[in-house]
């Protein structure tokens, strides 16, 4: 008859717990690996899931769409208060098809070469609202100022006004 230790046994047992390609000596480590790669994973999920928010209410979501939010990075982007986003994107548009977003443009401000610099100024907190106003403005004021233009100056009669 054996006797078998109660030590021998928790041995094999131990070892029928372990993960499939994991030996005795490094089940410590690979259990914290785990439990490390698990927890990075989880915070990047949550970062992800952040990411675009704060983005949009930074450039200015409550008072800008999505949408126009695009728009005016385009704008910026390119320098030319005519550009928009397309929305909803075509599906045979670039990459997949057709010609590069940028083809024909030339109103960037970037100074290509092998070391290519924007020209672009860093946009800030809300700026996007600001630029948005700011270019409705001066439309609008271009168009006030054509109109006037365009409209016959009153005519007083000769005897002058009447009251």
């Amino acid at each position: 008859m054996t006797k078998t230790t109660p030590s021998a046994q928790s041995g094999t047992d131990a070892e029928e717990d372990l993960p499939l390609g994991t030996t005795r000596q490094f089940s410590r480590m690979h259990k914290w690996l785990k439990r490390g790669i698990v927890t990075c994973l989880v915070v990047l999920v949550i970062e992800g899931s952040m990411t675009v928010p704060a983005l949009a209410i930074y450039y200015g979501w409550p008072t800008l769409s999505l949408t126009q939010i695009c728009d005016e990075f385009m704008k910026v982007r390119w320098a030319d208060d005519n550009a928009e986003c397309d929305s909803p994107y075509p599906i045979k548009g670039p990459p997949f098809g057709g010609a590069p977003e940028g083809a024909g443009r030339d109103t960037a401000k970037d100074d290509w070469g092998v070391q290519p610099k924007s020209g672009l100024d860093r946009i800030g907190f809300r700026e996007l609202v600001r630029h948005k106003e700011e270019r409705e403005a001066r439309q609008k004021a271009q168009a006030q100022a054509a109109a006037q233009e365009r409209a016959p100056a009153p005519e007083v009669p000769a005897g002058g006004p009447q009251n």
